[in-house]
């Protein structure tokens, strides 16, 4: 073992000690797009010893472009990017243990995902999780890592519980939809969310390591098309209500929701909050005997009816291409699923 890292042994930062907390650490990744799979990757080959990785998606042609764990053969079998990704790491390094998750992130099934689990990485596309992953961190008190990539630039910053302010000091709510640029308006360049998966393992490391007073405790702000960097540093919030108030108003919140799904075109659709149970054998029987196009996957059921798209999950969950809002998706579901 110590002469598969022994480059990063020999790192002062790092040493024999750091490589050996590293062999012990506990990371929970969530999201395994861009930037889930650049840290999955880096943590994997660093020794990590336990990755848990959570993503509700599966492997489309458009991710390969940046998402560096997949191939065309994942994108043609639709396979679930946990799982494309924890057959990649396992080649890469047998030693850690990887666990994959097919879920959606929600105030229901966020809790148990935290078990046991020693930094959590932010590697979503949307806000609310992001404020939902703050709650969770400063209840449990367990660090987590924010990252963004949109166009050319990217941020990173750190939480740590009884030590830095929260996502909610520098951000009191979700802002609006619509009023971010998103990947799909805005795009997105491969270095970009290179550069910010990279970072954020960076800091996950020094923690692991046991270097938590190397980490940065100011947010990384960078351009890379108008070569730009900067840190800018960020104050506690007397008043907030998570962090100084130990108020978890996004972890409370226990109602299923329709989450629109960046890049894709989809909405998601989870009415019984990821603690639901399909027979997908049954529902395809049913579906195909109407005539409708079905094909059954080891994970998931794909259905293409009325110019949609379905995937759907044996925990109730259904990804619905081409649905432009939300009670369009949710009659779709009530017309081929049924609550």
């Amino acid at each position: 073992m110590e002469e598969r890292y022994i480059k990063q042994i020999n790192f002062n930062g790092i040493g024999k000690a750091g490589q050996e907390k590293l062999n012990m650490g506990r990371v929970l990744i969530i999201g395994c797009g861009a930037l889930g799979t650049v840290v999955a990757n880096s943590l994997a080959r660093t020794g990590v010893g336990f990755i848990r990785i959570v993503d509700r998606d599966y492997v489309e042609v458009s991710n390969l472009h940046r998402q560096i764990l997949f191939d065309e053969l994942d994108a043609e079998k639709s396979v679930p990017k946990v799982e494309a990704a924890k057959a990649k790491l396992k080649k890469v390094n047998s030693l850690i243990e990887v666990e994959a998750i097919i879920k959606d992130v929600n105030s229901i099934t966020i809790e148990k995902m935290v078990e046991n689990i020693h930094i959590i990485i932010d590697c979503t596309d949307n806000f609310k999780t992001r404020f939902l992953i703050n709650d969770i961190s400063f209840k449990s008190k367990i660090p987590w890592i924010y990252g963004g990539a949109i166009g050319s630039t990217g941020v990173v910053k750190s939480f740590i519980p009884g030590k830095t302010g929260c996502f909610r000091c520098m951000l009191e709510a979700p802002p609006p939809a619509g009023t971010f640029p998103t990947c799909d308006t805005a795009g997105v360049i491969n270095t970009t969310t290179g550069m910010v998966g990279m970072l954020q393992a960076n800091e996950a490391i020094k923690y692991l390591a046991g270097k938590e007073n190397e980490m940065d405790n100011k947010m990384v702000y960078f351009d890379l098309w108008e070569n730009t960097f900067e840190r800018i540093e960020l104050r506690e919030k007397k008043a907030c209500k998570c962090c100084k108030s130990n108020m978890y108003q996004y972890l409370d919140d226990k109602e299923p929701q329709v989450l629109h799904m960046c890049g894709n075109n989809s909405l998601q659709v989870d009415p019984h909050g990821g603690k639901g149970k399909i027979s997908l054998k049954e529902l395809h029987k049913r579906l195909s005997s109407a005539g409708i196009m079905v094909k059954l996957t080891p994970f998931l059921l794909n259905i293409e009816v009325e110019g949609y798209e379905i995937k759907v999950f044996d925990d109730g969950r259904a990804i619905i291409k081409n649905a432009s809002t939300t009670e369009e998706a949710m009659g779709v579901y009530s017309r081929y699923i049924g609550y």
